[in-house]
């Protein structure tokens, strides 16, 4: 666990052993999807889970599929926060989640650069910065996931942009924090062929995935 550039992007996975097989995954935003949107969340105190979020993620974890959140913190570039006080209130999120329902992430990734940052944080374009699929290919690599099988879940446009852009199977838009009306038409707007684009209320609607992704947990 720690920032793994040294600078700007920061990992943790869970020591797991999920066999040698490629198998889909859910891709979870942070904030405005498992926790209430506070703006730069800095304090262990301000954790807030949204509804359904523990419950969602204990039913995936039922099913073995591995739950991966993915994060911009521009609030680290800024310097309104550090990594410290970053893993300080994603230890209270994963408290929160495990006392509520057992519920367990199976890796975190976050990435700190922004083009507001300040000195060697201060990059606008970087891979992991979403909507680059950065993050996500790290997780691939990490945890065995297969992105053509796998799904993301975020209440920005730019959270499906990712999904779409790293090839997965596709997004789930949702109007819990940032998810207003233009984010969700702008969501819906990259839906194609190859990658469809769903919509709910909060990350309780991705259970309805679950059938889709642990019919065949190999890919």
């Amino acid at each position: 666990m720690g920032v793994v550039d040294g600078v700007g992007c920061w990992a943790w996975v869970a020591e797991r052993d999920w066999g040698d097989a490629p198998r889909p995954a859910l891709f979870l935003d942070r904030d405005g999807v498992v926790v209430q949107e506070r703006g730069f969340l800095r304090r262990p105190e301000d954790v807030a889970l949204l509804p359904d979020a523990a419950e969602a993620i204990a039913t995936f974890n039922a099913s073995d599929v591995p739950v991966i959140v993915v994060t911009n913190q521009s609030g680290v570039a800024r310097g309104y926060l550090d990594w410290e006080d970053f893993e300080c209130v994603q230890a209270e999120v994963e408290r929160l989640l495990l006392d509520a329902t057992g519920a367990r992430l199976d890796g975190v990734f976050a990435c700190g650069y922004h083009e507001d940052g300040l000195g060697p944080l201060a990059v606008g374009d970087h891979d992991w910065r979403k909507p680059n699929p950065g993050m996500l290919l790290a997780a691939a690599e990490s945890l065995g996931v297969c992105l053509g099988k796998s799904w993301i879940v975020g209440d920005r446009s730019r959270d499906i942009a990712t999904g779409r852009a790293a090839g997965l199977a596709g997004g789930l838009h949702v109007t819990s924090g940032h998810g207003d009306a233009a984010e969700r038409r702008d969501a819906l707007m990259l839906a194609d062929n190859d990658f469809a684009v769903n919509r709910a209320a909060g990350v309780g609607g991705a259970v309805e995935l679950l059938a889709a992704l642990s019919r065949d947990l190999t890919c």
